[in-house]
């Protein structure tokens, strides 16, 4: 197993927080198809573990890492020559299973801490609002009010801000840790603390990314639909959101997968080009 103080890594300036999100859409652009059919293939392999009875919505969570090799080795597939594959999205169950496991477990911890974190500000109310968002003494409407109540307090919002916080160390030490087990022969433990120590010496180009994927995921979505709201009237209008925001939603959630890999790529083979395929993917 390669140790933490054996993975060498890159740093690079602000501008390449957004190349990374750049590249990842040049990748998805030309095998538009490919990555979609993985996409709704990912989504559909979770909503099946989740309805699994007892065991699948703790299930769920915990594969997420290990399903996320599938998307690392669809893009290196791609960039050897290749087209991704569906199949390719059971790779991580052959590749270091406990390790990848082990992963999920952090990630589910770490979610826990930084949403229990919330209770000590506003009083447990959007831990409540979370674990019960539509009791059943409630119609849509007082439902609606209460999470309108409940997000405009400024206690719960001072709470968000401060799980936000404490989830940044989880999502930092996670976001390279498959590819650094899949790719690098690390164990659990090396790739979290790697993957962190890379993230943390390349903050210029990570604020750059985040804030890049905050305008097309967000700012972006959210001023399409205030126009159409505003031009067309209420069911035509919702209906043409929803016709152009699925699949704008769709394309950029795919994106974000290739970019975990091509800004992996970037940060720890930096200046490496891989060797094209011989033949036909056989992973």
């Amino acid at each position: 197993m390669t140790a933490a103080r054996d993975i060498v890594f890159a740093r690079h300036g602000a501008a390449h927080g957004f190349a990374w999100l750049k590249d990842s859409y040049a990748m998805f652009r030309r095998v538009r198809l490919a990555w979609i059919l993985l996409l709704i293939s990912y989504y559909m392999m979770l909503a099946l573990v989740d309805f699994v009875p007892l065991v699948g919505g703790f299930a769920a969570p915990l594969l997420k890492p290990v399903f996320a090799v599938g998307f690392l080795a669809a893009a290196w597939t791609q960039e050897r020559g290749g087209v991704p594959a569906i199949r390719q999205l059971f790779q991580g169950f052959r590749s270091n299973l406990p390790a990848l496991s082990s992963l999920g477990i952090v990630f589910v911890v770490g979610m826990l801490v930084a949403v229990g974190s919330t209770a000590a500000i506003d009083g447990g109310k959007l831990f409540d609002l979370l674990a019960n968002p539509a009791p059943q003494n409630l119609d849509q409407d007082a439902v609606a009010q209460r999470l309108s109540d409940t997000l405009s307090d400024t206690r719960v919002q001072l709470g968000m801000l401060v799980a936000a916080l404490c989830a940044i160390p989880t999502l930092l030490a996670l976001w390279w840790a498959p590819a650094l087990v899949v790719f690098q022969d690390a164990s659990a433990v090396a790739a979290l603390a790697a993957s962190l120590r890379a993230a943390i010496a390349n903050w210029r180009p990570v604020i750059r990314y985040v804030i890049s994927v905050f305008f097309f995921g967000g700012i972006v979505p959210t001023l399409a639909g205030t126009i159409i709201a505003l031009v067309l009237p209420p069911p035509i209008g919702r209906a043409l959101a929803l016709g152009l925001m699925l699949p704008y939603e769709l394309c950029f959630v795919a994106t974000l997968h290739i970019a975990d890999y091509v800004s992996y790529r970037d940060v720890f083979h930096a200046g490496e080009t891989l060797a094209p395929m011989g033949g036909p993917e056989k992973t």
